[in-house]
């Protein structure tokens, strides 16, 4: 006997007629999305646009929410202006009929067929009346990434939150998740995590970077190539002397301490080997919540599962690879933004307006788009971003010793309360040294974020044993990617596919 409707999470049925067919499908809204939106429609393509949140804009111009009709001023943003740009064009293109925008959905399936991609939909949250399928001749991922973590003692208490969760409550609500904060991670994003916290009226206690920014002495020329980061990190500075906020290199946080929520951390001076300074640790009281961030890493689901060649980046991040016209290794598949390697806003916005105009080419022309690759001058901005990432990236790099401070009992996997000593343990008694494995023999990973949130941790700490090949945490990272199906879905989904 078949389940009642009802059982499988869907109360009506949703439309399983003909689906629609675009000429280019966008995956995200975010600054690479909307700008490989606006470029392909003003190139007379039909687009499709589907976005897993209730408003363009993507984590990075999160805001507050249009449908309550609050007006967001911009001022917790930065390249406001060109967000308005991007908004006003992708806007005339929905008005037009050039664009059709598919809020609240998430792409759970990618299918390549002979005439292009089939996506299956499904509502990322509440309830949508969009189609369940669509087809495209060509598809632009622009997907972005998530917060990259390391666990430590505590990690798991209410209170503790990733820092670009943080970040996103504040720009989309208005309001803080705590009152008081400490940031820790490393890497230039702690910055105007911190900034928003006391923008919106919280208080930080301190921020805890784990490096000594001495790795950006050798690269300095690379940072000065790209002047804007420079005001923007002097606009930083100046908020954190008005603020007086603690800014603290070479610490990282070894504890975080509370009964059933955050109440106090415990931090230390390491040194580049990453043990501790010895008398240095110390313990910040009236704490309430925690920000952690370790980078981002790209949300490669999607590219991974249509085939697309992949490496790992300079920060240890799986990124796939593209060419000058953000054509990946499948015909008719374009990347733009965190996916071709993380490198911030303004270089997704040029990625995604190449992108855009390259898959347009294609659809129109019936080419490969090779012919709208970047311009000199997108080329050379191009190059100077992802220069500035990756010089980012050597300089706040992963600590080294960040396992040491975990203990047998710290969970890793908080989906399925996996601790370190049980994936240290497989690792050692049953060679279990991939993600893969993991799963396996304990569930690390297998649980609602899929590994998304303790991925990283999980690969790095089963490829660490002597014995493992030096190639192992790249074989976790792309499993960890490697989803047949890319989002957690209501079963009902599944029993919408009619081909």
């Amino acid at each position: 006997m078949s389940a009642p409707l009802e059982s499988l999470g869907q109360t009506e049925p949703r439309p399983t007629g003909p689906a629609p067919h675009f000429e280019v499908a966008v995956v995200g809204a975010g600054p690479a999305g909307l700008a490989a939106a606006a470029s392909a429609a003003e190139r007379g393509a039909r687009v499709a646009v589907i976005d897993a949140a209730e408003q363009p804009g993507g984590q990075f111009w999160r805001h507050r929410s249009e449908a309550a009709g609050i007006r967001d001023d911009g001022s917790l943003h930065h390249g406001w202006k060109t967000y308005l740009d991007l908004r006003r064009r992708f806007d005339s293109g929905v008005d037009t009929s050039r664009i059709t925008y598919l809020p609240r959905t998430s792409v759970w399936m990618a299918q390549r067929r002979p005439q292009g991609f089939t996506l299956r939909l499904s509502s990322s949250f509440g309830t949508t009346t969009g189609p369940s399928t669509v087809h495209a001749s060509a598809l632009v991922l622009a997907t972005g990434g998530y917060d990259r973590q390391l666990p430590v003692p505590g990690w798991e208490l209410p209170g503790v939150m990733a820092a670009g969760g943080i970040q996103a409550f504040i720009k989309q609500n208005g309001a803080l998740p705590g009152s008081r904060f400490v940031v820790a991670g490393t890497g230039p994003f702690l910055l105007p995590v911190a900034a928003n916290i006391v923008e919106a009226g919280g208080s930080v206690a301190a921020v805890c970077e784990s490096a000594d920014l001495s790795g950006w002495l050798p690269r300095a020329h690379r940072a000065l190539a790209v002047p804007e980061k420079g005001l923007e990190g002097a606009e930083y500075a100046w908020t954190f002397v008005k603020h007086r906020i603690p800014y603290r290199t070479r610490t990282v946080v070894t504890e975080i301490l509370g009964d059933s929520a955050v109440e106090a951390v415990r931090t230390a001076r390491v040194r580049r080997d990453g043990t501790e300074v010895p008398g240095s640790a110390r313990t910040i009281d009236g704490v309430d919540s925690v920000g952690l961030g370790w980078g981002f890493t790209p949300q490669l689901e999607l590219p991974v599962a249509l085939g697309a060649r992949t490496r790992v980046d300079v920060d240890g991040s799986l990124v796939a690879d593209v060419d000058a016209a953000q054509r990946s290794s499948v015909p008719g598949l374009y990347l733009a933004g965190e996916l071709t390697g993380v490198g911030g806003a303004a270089l997704a916005v040029v990625e995604g307006a190449v992108a855009g105009r390259a898959a347009a080419l294609a659809t129109t022309t019936g080419t490969d788009g090779s012919g709208a690759i970047a311009t000199a001058r997108e080329a050379r901005t191009i190059s100077r971003q992802r220069a500035f990432a990756e010089a980012m990236h050597l300089a706040h790099p992963l600590p080294p010793g960040w396992e040491s401070r975990m203990r047998d009992e710290t969970v890793v996997c908080r989906c399925e309360e996996v601790t370190a000593g049980a994936i240290l343990g497989a690792r050692d008694e049953m060679d279990a040294a991939d993600s893969r494995t993991q799963k396996g023999v304990n569930r690390a990973g297998m649980g609602w974020c899929q590994g998304r949130v303790c991925g990283v941790a999980v690969a790095c700490l089963s490829g660490s044993a002597p014995q493992a090949k030096s190639d192992d945490p790249m074989i976790s990272l792309r499993q960890n990617a490697n989803r047949p199906i890319a989002q957690p879905i209501p079963l009902g989904d599944l029993r919408d596919l009619v081909d």
